[in-house]
């Protein structure tokens, strides 16, 4: 019987649900719909459909942030791998096919993007089992989700007749205008292309040598060049001579082994903020409302306020999210158009496309509460048992005030204890190192003082987290 080894792929920006979604803290890292993440939703599912560990690979920005969150719902992880660069979904999958190998030549790869909403898990898992099954005898096996509305965001999958079990694939399709996929739903043969997938391990690898043989070898040369870091595996530095590409451009659409299974189970990709708003739950205004909101003659709206009290008279059909940093207002029929402000803050050069105020560490996160002149305040904080790197600075000083819990701190050549209310003063070139010893989170204000205070200036001597390289 075959090994069926769940991959998730954690990487993506998810620019389009920006300002909650950012460069270093993507949507899947959010809890969006429950207490859980979408990828820790992925993962719980995931754990029903197989008893085997995944395989998670994602960058390396995100790698502590991917960590923590398995942590966090008690999963364990066959391996982590670490993209030096994004090559999509294609050479992704090929690395983790190679891993799942060294467990079962026979392996079965249950591939889920770790930002999907899939609110049935037993629903999943029985579509899951058809799915593995028929990868185990040589089909490579997508999810159709059958339509519920002519949409024009999605893919499709066009089969000769929906049945039970896997069917052969008659074609795939882009993402059609209104009226054609209003002619795809009448139809009954065309199913919304999920960008889930079961493939046998070793016959996906064969068909991607022979349909994209450039990829094939450089991620089988990179696999065999990588190196374990840590908990982490990182390929080898031929993967980035690997084209980017698409599962479904580089082998689905051309291998003649392609087969769907149609589910009935809510699905969402959650790729805006109006499909945001289709999945969260409404009151009777049509309005769903997060966080401190006065809503006053408003419909149809989706309101998030993060940090402060956000109010609204006489609109409907808009998005409005508010974050510590940056407030986003749209009409629902726009929100695609996000994207566009996210390229404009990356012309610009602006953080705010990048990270929040709040930027998370493995250790725990910092956040920025003022900046000025040849200063910064940050607040710190630390996770009980972590610690931050043995570090020095070139051109700034630091005072540190501990607001909560106590504070191990290295100083040059001293080590002291910090509890509530104390404070130390760390000089220009002064090696040093912060510790929480304690049980409680620890919480410090953080003053520098320089002539420069980008967070490169950092020298790094020892890490915990192999940061020092």
């Amino acid at each position: 019987m075959s090994t069926v080894v769940p991959l998730i792929l954690a990487g993506g920006a998810g620019t389009r649900l920006w300002p909650l979604s950012r460069e270093l803290f993507p949507k899947q890292f959010h809890a969006l719909f429950s207490e859980h993440s979408l990828l820790q939703d992925t993962l719980i599912r995931a754990g029903a459909a197989s008893s085997t560990a995944p395989i998670i690979v994602c960058n390396e920005d995100h790698r502590f942030l991917v960590a923590e969150q398995c942590r966090a719902i008690g999963v364990d992880w066959l391996s982590l791998i670490l993209e030096p660069a994004g090559r999509n979904t294609a050479p992704a999958i090929a690395l983790a096919a190679h891993r799942a190998l060294e467990e079962d030549p026979d392996a079965v790869l249950l591939f889920l993007p770790s930002d999907h909403l899939v609110p049935d898990a037993e629903a999943f898992s029985q579509a899951a089992a058809l799915a593995t099954a028929a990868a185990a005898e040589g089909r490579l096996v997508t999810f159709g989700v059958s339509p519920t509305r002519p949409e024009t965001g999605y893919g499709y999958i066009e089969v000769a007749e929906v049945g039970a079990g896997a069917v052969p694939v008659t074609s795939f399709v882009e993402k059609p205008s209104a009226d054609v996929a209003a002619q795809y739903l009448a139809s009954g043969r065309y199913l919304w292309n999920s960008g889930m997938y079961a493939l046998g391990a070793a016959t996906y690898l064969e068909e991607l040598r022979l349909r994209r043989p450039a990829i094939a070898q450089a991620v089988a040369e990179a696999y065999a060049a990588g190196e374990k870091d840590l908990d982490f595996f990182r390929p080898g530095d031929a993967f980035l001579s690997a084209p980017s590409e698409s599962i479904d451009y580089a082998v689905m659409e051309e291998t003649d082994k392609a087969s769907v299974v149609a589910v009935q189970f809510a699905w969402s990709d959650v790729g805006s903020w109006s499909a945001i708003w289709d999945e969260s739950e409404r009151d009777g205004q049509g309005n769903h409302l997060d966080g401190d909101v006065v809503a006053v003659d408003t419909r149809d709206s989706y309101v998030l306020a993060q940090n402060r009290l956000v109010s609204t008279i006489g609109v409907e059909d808009l998005i409005v999210v508010e974050t510590s940093d940056a407030v986003l207002i749209t009409a629902k029929d726009r929100v695609q158009d996000v994207k566009e402000v996210v390229n404009r803050l990356k012309a610009e050069s602006r953080e705010e496309y990048v990270c929040h105020s709040e930027v998370f560490r493995p250790w725990g996160s910092y956040e920025t509460v003022e900046n000025g002149a040849r200063y910064q305040v940050k607040r710190i904080k630390v996770k009980p048992g972590a610690r931050l790197s043995l570090q020095m600075h070139h051109h700034r000083s630091e005072h540190w005030i501990v607001v909560q819990g106590t504070a191990e701190v290295v100083c040059g050549e001293r080590t002291e204890m910090l509890s509530e209310n104390e404070g130390i003063y760390i000089p220009v070139g002064t090696k040093h190192r912060l510790s929480n010893p304690g049980k409680l989170m620890l919480e410090l204000i953080e003053v520098q003082v320089g002539s420069y205070l980008g967070e490169d200036d950092i020298v790094r001597f020892e890490d915990v987290y192999g940061r020092s390289k």
